[in-house]
């Protein structure tokens, strides 16, 4: 009896003491619109509490997170809180019509979530329509107090955001792609939290700088928030050592260049052990869409050591050719996960549900009454497996999930491509049109709670391989293999790291070739897959995962608040 009474004050010390660790960080989130100066342009943007980029929100493991969103833009509106697992909590995720109905005009919702397992640098964004362009923001998650870092403290912390900007309503870009069926008009410049940088006009005096001390070192939290382009960063003369991604834990990794898709998180720590001087920080495209446009700029800042004169020229890092893809597969394929670290999670060997998914884009026939400026005189589409996901107009796939409500999804999406082919050879897929147009639909994959789940990706060349940054919301996976060319399990599966792989939440899908990933759906509610390049998520590029309830009321999703936005 006594061991048992021991046993029990021990157990409600833990409690109290964890509960006393935890916090509620509680923000305000104003979204409207918001005139700024840019490339010799006034431009009206919506943003967040008038600034661009948005209120960074600090956080430790544990906390509970609530942010109140009141909609003064003249758009519908939703947040993402990108890579946070919403335990229990899918009704806050935020996806437009996946699991919530749009913030509309003058209303307002209150996002609450807990934040557990991880920690790292985490972001939101707004998931409705282009409008992520200008509504976004860091979301970092610090250790528990008394809790430390797996690398050494470093002098300061310093958020560092990769935008993309045009010299338009984003809306309006939008809209007019959509109308035409083509491919929408590119962005004008990429940004450092929120300044282009001295190579743009009107900008000399419109750039990031970062000052830092000699011998200090900096941990910067890097974020391609880029709304269709992933990025080369680099700084002159300065090696960076990479400690994680997507808000895990990395076996450290020098680079001088760190390769970054729309969706990631990288966080770096940056020696300031160079001459006292100013250099250049930079990003560029990594564009490997062979012949496809793209906005073939360069975005700058500058780290300037204390006592650098004024007068001095900051020292410029010579970039990556924007096809360089050999340094692109180098950089994501030689991060590994920090086994025995901080949340780590061991590969999950037994695998419940295998599927081999195609992703890529294609065509969709042109409607009677419209002209179409996509190839062939057709309209631009995507599609995962042959199918080009539809998002729901008439009630979102959570709510029809919880409700049980018929004709909003259906549950066959396939688990392997209705059609085998090269997938990689252009040269094969070009004599077969029917692989170009895919059908149309909101068709979802439903899994058993805590059942693993193992998944190929496959690039195809239907329209041209591009490398393909695929994110699944609710989840971080294991990165098992990733290579060039058709996939094959004959010699493929025999690269598979089952020991220390990196989890992520994004996924770069290399050019032309395949990645594995695994993961454990332990998380009731709907979650969309999609690709994290916002113009092919528009075209189809997604699909969704249904997971059901557990056993137990622990297991299970909660009713929704009562606040959700009706649609």
């Amino acid at each position: 009896m006594r061991r048992l009474v021991i046993l029990l004050v021990c157990t409600l010390a833990l409690l109290v003491a964890s509960t006393a660790s935890a916090t509620i960080v509680e923000h305000t989130f104003y979204v409207q619109n918001l005139t700024i100066n840019r490339l010799c342009n006034r431009q009206v943007i919506t943003a967040v509490n008038g600034s661009l980029p948005g209120p960074r929100i600090r956080v430790r493991e544990g906390d509970t997170l609530i942010v109140h969103v009141y909609n003064k833009s003249p758009y519908n509106l939703s947040v993402h809180w990108h890579g946070v697992f919403q335990k229990l909590s899918c009704w806050a995720d935020g996806p437009n019509m996946i699991t919530q109905c749009p913030i509309q005009p003058g209303n307002r919702f209150t996002y609450k979530f807990r934040i557990t397992d991880q920690e790292g640098t985490l972001w939101w964004h707004a998931h409705v329509s282009w409008l992520r362009a200008t509504v976004y923001g860091a979301l970092v998650i610090r250790p528990k107090s008394g809790h430390s870092y797996p690398f050494p403290e470093p002098h300061r912390e310093v958020p560092i955001l990769l935008g993309e900007w045009w010299n338009a309503n984003v809306i309006d870009v939008e809209n007019q792609a959509v109308a035409t069926g083509g491919a929408p008009n590119l962005s004008d410049a990429y940004t450092i939290n929120g300044w282009p940088g001295d190579l743009y006009p009107c900008s000399q005096n419109q750039m990031y700088k970062l000052k830092v001390e000699t011998g200090k070192t900096y941990l910067l939290r890097i974020v391609n928030a880029a709304l269709n382009t992933q990025l080369f960063y680099k700084i002159a003369n300065h090696n960076l050592t990479v400690v994680a991604v997507d808000a895990g834990y990395t076996k450290p990794y020098v680079t001088d260049v760190v390769v970054i898709a729309p969706g990631n998180t990288v966080d770096v720590l940056l020696a300031a052990d160079q001459h006292v001087g100013s250099y250049y920080m930079a990003a560029r495209p990594y564009a490997s869409a062979a012949g496809a446009p793209f906005d073939n700029t360069t975005t700058r800042g500058v780290v300037v050591y204390d006592g650098a004169p004024s007068s001095s020229t900051p020292i410029m890092p010579p970039l990556p050719a924007f096809n360089d893809t050999p340094t692109a597969h180098k950089f994501s394929s030689n991060l590994t996960g920090l086994t025995g670290g901080p949340h780590w999670v061991q590969v999950p060997r037994n695998v419940d549900h295998k599927m081999f998914v195609t992703i890529g884009v294609g065509l969709e026939p042109c409607p009677a009454n419209m002209t179409c400026q996509g190839p062939v005189g057709a309209k631009l589409s995507a599609s995962m497996n042959n199918q080009s996901f539809v998002i729901p107009t008439r009630l979102p796939l959570l709510q029809a999930f919880f409700l049980n409500v018929g004709g909003v999804y259906t549950t066959d999406f396939p688990a392997k491509p209705p059609i085998e082919f090269d997938y990689t050879n252009a040269t094969s897929i070009s004599n077969n049109t029917a692989l170009f147009f895919a059908t149309k639909g909101t068709k979802v994959t439903k899994l058993k709670f805590n059942s693993t789940v193992e998944m190929i990706l496959q690039n195809t060349a239907i329209l041209g391989v591009e490398n393909h940054p695929m994110h699944i919301h609710g989840f971080s996976f294991h990165v098992l293999a990733q290579g060039f060319g058709n996939y094959n399990p004959a010699t493929d599966r025999k690269k598979f790291n089952l020991v220390d792989p990196l989890m992520r939440n994004t996924i770069g899908v290399p050019v032309g070739g395949w990645a594995v990933i695994r993961f454990k759906a332990d998380n009731p509610g709907v979650w969309i897959m999609h690709c994290h390049l916002d113009v092919h998520l528009g075209w189809g590029l997604a699909t969704a995962f249904v997971v059901e309830n557990g056993p137990t009321p622990a297991t299970t999703l909660p009713p929704p608040p009562a606040d959700l936005p009706k649609c």
